[in-house]
C-alpha cells in the first residue's frame, strides 16, 4: 500500500497524546491532591489537547472533500472509521473536561478521569482496528496491530510524560521513565513477532490462481497499457526492497533502543536536552514504523496493477 503520511501524523499524534493522558490520569490517582499537582496535570492536559489537535488536523489533508468530514460517523454500527471518528473528540471533550476540573479545583474530576482514559483505551482499538479488521490484507488481518498500535502508543506518550515531568515536575521523571521503558519493551517485542509473523505470510492469491494456470514461472511485463493509474499510485509504494530493509533497521533503532539509551542519560544527568532527544529519536521512529506499516500490506489487486508497460 502507499502510506499517506496524513495518516501517519494522526495516527503517531494522537497515540502520543493519549499515553501522555494516560500516565497523568495514573499520577492523579497516586498522589494526593494539591494546588502543585493540579497545575502540572493542568499543563499536562493542554499538551494531550495540543497533540490530538495536530492530530486531527493532518487528518483533513487525507479527505477529498473535508466540508463532508461530518458523514465518516454516519456508519458507526458496522465501520472502524466511523467509531474512530467520535471517540477521537470524545477523547479530546474528556481531556478539555480533566483539565477545567483540576484547574477550578471542582467537580468530579476522579470520574471524569476514569471515563476518559476508558474513551483513550477504546481509541486505541478503534484506530487499530480499521486496519486489523481487513481480512484480505494479511499483514495488517492480526491481534498484534492492536497489541502494536496501544503498546507503541502507550510508550511514546509515557516517554512524553519523563519529558513534560523533567520540565515541570523532576520528581515524578523516573516513574514516568519507568513506565516508558516497560512499554517499549513491550512494544518491541509485539512489533518484532508481528515482523516475523508477516516474513511467513503466503499469499493466498498468486498469478497462478489469479488466471488458473498453474505453470510455476509465470511473470506480469505489463498491465496492458503505457501509462500509470490509480490502482498503480494508491494502492503500491514504489519503494525499493532495500529501501523497506533500511526504513525499518531505522525504526528498530528509532523506536527501540536509542529512546531508552537517551532517557536513561538524561535522567542520570538531570538533563531536559537529552530527555527531549529521547522523545524526538522515538516519535520519528515511530513516523518511520508506521510508513513501513502501510508500505508493507499487499493489496491482492496488485497481482495485476504492478507494472506499466
Amino acid at each position: 500500500m502507499k502510506p499517506a503520511f496524513s495518516v501517519i501524523f494522526l495516527t503517531t499524534l494522537i497515540g502520543a497524546a493519549q499515553g501522555l493522558f494516560l500516565a497523568l490520569y495514573v499520577t492523579g490517582l497516586l498522589l494526593a491532591p494539591s494546588p502543585e499537582l493540579s497545575a502540572y496535570l493542568v499543563a499536562g492536559d493542554l499538551v494531550v489537547l495540543g497533540f490530538s489537535g495536530l492530530g486531527l488536523l493532518a487528518s483533513f489533508f487525507h479527505l477529498g472533500r473535508p466540508e463532508r468530514a461530518w458523514r465518516t460517523a454516519t456508519q458507526w454500527r458496522s465501520s472502524w472509521l466511523s467509531r474512530e471518528v467520535i471517540v477521537l473528540p470524545a477523547f479530546m471533550g474528556g481531556v478539555f473536561l480533566h483539565g477545567l476540573g483540576h484547574y477550578f479545583g471542582q467537580g468530579p474530576v476522579q470520574l471524569i478521569g476514569l471515563l476518559t482514559a476508558l474513551v483513550c483505551l477504546a481509541l486505541y482499538v478503534c484506530t487499530a482496528m480499521i486496519y486489523a479488521s481487513i481480512r484480505f490484507l494479511q499483514e495488517w488481518a492480526s491481534p498484534l496491530t492492536v497489541a502494536n498500535y496501544t503498546l507503541l502508543g502507550l510508550a511514546s506518550g509515557f516517554t512524553l510524560a519523563t519529558l513534560l515531568a523533567g520540565a515541570l515536575a523532576p520528581e515524578l521523571a523516573a516513574g514516568y521513565a519507568l513506565g516508558a521503558t516497560v512499554f517499549t519493551l513491550a512494544g518491541f517485542v509485539s512489533r518484532g513477532l508481528s515482523l516475523l509473523r508477516n516474513a511467513r505470510l503466503k499469499p493466498k492469491s498468486t498469478l497462478q490462481t489469479a488466471i488458473g494456470i498453474k505453470h510455476p514461472r509465470i511473470v506480469q511485463k505489463s498491465q496492458g497499457f503505457m501509462g500509470g493509474s490509480f490502482n498503480t499510485r494508491e494502492y503500491f509504494h514504489g519503494r525499493t526492497a532495500a529501501m523497506l530493509r533500511g526504513v525499518k533497521w531505522s525504526f528498530l533503532l528509532l523506536v527501540f533502543p536509542l529512546p531508552l539509551l537517551c532517557m536513561l542519560a538524561g535522567l542520570q544527568a538531570g538533563s531536559l536536552p537529552l530527555l527531549a532527544a529521547a522523545f524526538a529519536l522515538q516519535y520519528l521512529g515511530l513516523l518511520a514504523e508506521r510508513w513501513f506499516f502501510f508500505a508493507q500490506a499487499n493489496h491482492p489487486q496488485n497481482l495485476y496493477y504492478q507494472t506499466v508497460a
